[in-house]
């Protein structure tokens, strides 16, 4: 694992926050030329089905073929097996496109039923395009996994900053003639390009062979693992579809309060999260094929201690800055000050579901390495119920906040039964040593924010961003320096494994 954490983790690690702020840069695109308008409120919530089914096909395919590449290229079939996976996909991601495209007229009206005649129409159009783009992302979903089984992390995430380029690109070009038509034009041509990207310069010919037949006992076998996998993953994606149809009850902009604000809030998760994770898995992987349990569960509890050691403090400063990023950010053009304050209220309420999602994304992986995909499913189709549940109730009591503070909650229930499970299914982790380290990064967190949160009112006279910036520093040497008194592990392990790859290069 510590290789890993070495320069090519930290390559795909810039990689990962080049990819976020690409994708920051796409909302704030959105929220130049549509604000909180209805236009807005229809492509976020239009987006949000087929982004499901982007999730489902991406993370559910790295979740699958990562391991089971691996394990046939123990056995020399990686290239039989990648090829197989790749043309069945094609097929089924054709026939949900086609099905995606037909059934988006009639969907879009019954999800939202709230919205006006103009936000309907604009939301059925903009989900046919994206539904269009279901076979290419499939495609894509395929490669990203092999990328990522070969440890060629940073490539997969580059792959990816295409697709959201084009959509800033087709924006920039016909967002004033094409409304948010051209975001989903925008995402299907990248898509595309992504596609052709990898297979001619990171994917080698013979990885796929086109002309092999299909096995149809191998392609079963591993869907029967890939669809438990990538339905645990549409979890989220399902809950944040609740939360929308809940969002559409509320007055205009609604919808684009809750969006904003959850993307802009989980922007740790994506950075670190999924980084950690992403990192950790093949190591996983590897443990459990080669049957070393002790390494398994080290590097279970070390990827634990890192995702919490940089989620926690990364969060704390955003609530803390909030309304300053958010008007740093989106405060321009349609987007007023009104929707700047609307937005930062919101996203307090989600500052529970990062942290928890964060850690769940980790046991998550657990999970996946010993293949008890179905296990998170049951899991995961609870608490979209249970979602439902909060969202009519807090909804009913607190109104639109009611919906993040749901997504907190059902967060909490998540992670904390899929750790309680996984114990389980492991039978134990050194909990003494996970308690310790989080207790000591919990207390250098409260340090943090004990001295930001007085010393960011004291300086609101200062211009946005150089607000940002001062805080941010104080805050981060406050938090470094102490966990280094504390003497956190999970710091030393970091900075440690850092300086072991360092002097491997220099060597």
């Amino acid at each position: 694992m510590k290789s890993k954490l070495g320069a090519a983790g930290l390559l795909f690690l810039l990689m990962t926050l080049l990819l976020k702020i690409s994708g920051l840069v796409r909302d704030m695109v959105i929220a130049y030329y549509f604000g909180d308008s209805y236009q807005a409120d229809a492509f976020l919530a239009a987006f949000i089905i087929p982004n499901m089914l982007f999730l489902f096909m991406t993370n559910g395919m790295k979740n699958t073929l990562v391991p089971s590449y691996l394990e046939a290229a123990a056995n020399g079939r990686e290239n039989s097996h990648l090829s197989q996976v790749f043309k069945s996909t094609a097929i089924g991601g054709t026939i949900a496109a086609v099905i995606g495209v037909l059934l988006s007229p009639y969907l879009i009206p019954l999800l939202y039923s709230e919205f006006s005649e103009q936000a309907t129409k604009v939301a059925v159009g903009v989900s046919v395009w994206l539904m269009g783009a279901l076979v290419f992302v499939g495609l894509n979903a395929v490669l990203e996994a092999y990328l990522d089984a070969r440890q060629r992390f940073s490539t997969s995430a580059a792959s990816q900053i295409i697709v959201i380029a084009a959509m800033i690109t087709s924006a920039f070009l016909f967002a004033e003639s094409a409304g948010p038509y051209a975001l989903a034009a925008g995402y299907l041509s990248g898509t595309i390009v992504s596609l052709f990207f990898k297979l001619i310069l990171a994917v080698p010919k013979q990885a796929i062979r086109l002309k092999e037949k299909i096995n149809r006992a191998e392609i079963k076998q591993f869907y029967q693992l890939f669809l438990p996998v990538g339905l645990t993953v549409m979890v989220g994606q399902i809950n944040l579809t609740v939360d929308n149809i809940f969002a559409g009850y509320f007055p205009e902009g609604t919808v684009t309060y809750i969006n904003y604000a959850k993307n802009l809030v989980h922007f740790p998760q994506a950075i670190f999260g999924v980084t950690i994770a992403t990192l950790v898995f093949p190591a996983l992987a590897k443990a459990q094929a080669i049957r070393n349990q002790a390494q398994f569960n080290q590097t279970m509890v070390e990827g634990l201690n890192l995702m919490y050691l940089l989620v926690l403090p990364a969060i704390t400063g955003m609530m803390i800055l909030m309304p300053q990023i958010i008007e740093l950010l989106y405060e321009r053009g349609a987007f007023t000050h009104q929707a700047t304050l609307a937005t930062s209220q919101v996203a307090y309420y989600y500052f529970g579901s990062v942290l928890f999602f964060s850690l769940n994304t980790m046991i998550n992986k657990g999970f996946y390495s010993v293949k008890q995909g179905k296990l998170i499913m049951k899991i995961g189709a609870v608490s979209v119920v249970l979602n439902l549940l909060f969202n009519y109730l807090f909804t009913k009591i607190l109104g639109f906040v009611g919906i993040p503070l749901a997504s907190s909650v059902v967060g909490l229930l998540y992670a904390a039964t899929g750790f309680v499970l996984f114990l389980k299914l492991v039978k134990g982790l050194p909990l003494g040593i996970l308690a310790g380290e989080f207790a000591k990064i919990t207390a250098a967190t409260g340090i943090m924010a004990a001295v930001i949160i007085p010393l960011s009112r004291v300086v609101t006279d200062w211009p946005v961003l150089l607000h940002i910036i001062m805080i941010a520093l104080v805050g981060s040497g406050l938090f470094i320096g102490s966990v280094w008194l504390l003497k956190t592990h999970s710091l030393q392990y970091l900075t440690g494994s850092l300086r072991s790859k360092t002097k491997q290069r220099e060597t």
